[in-house]
């Protein structure tokens, strides 16, 4: 089982200053993260644990979609 990093690690990228190369690397890291949550979920969808896996995947795919806008902005340049 792959370790889960705190999303907290994620919020430290200052994705502004990120270069292509950069940004591709994190939306992997990401898109590895939301992989191994997928592995995770939860069997009862009414449980706490479900509810924080939901959320905790929401903000990934959040994240996966800022990364992809600020990748979509570089190429516009």
């Amino acid at each position: 089982m792959a370790e889960i990093i705190p999303f907290d690690a994620f919020a430290q990228w200052d994705l502004e200053e990120m270069d292509r190369a950069q940004l591709l690397s994190c939306l992997e890291a990401v898109r590895a993260q939301i992989a191994q949550l997928d592995e995770e979920e939860p069997a009862d969808m009414e449980s706490e644990a479900y509810d924080d896996w939901g959320d905790r995947h929401e903000e990934l795919e959040d994240l996966a979609d800022e990364i992809m806008e600020h990748l979509e902005a570089l190429e516009g340049r």
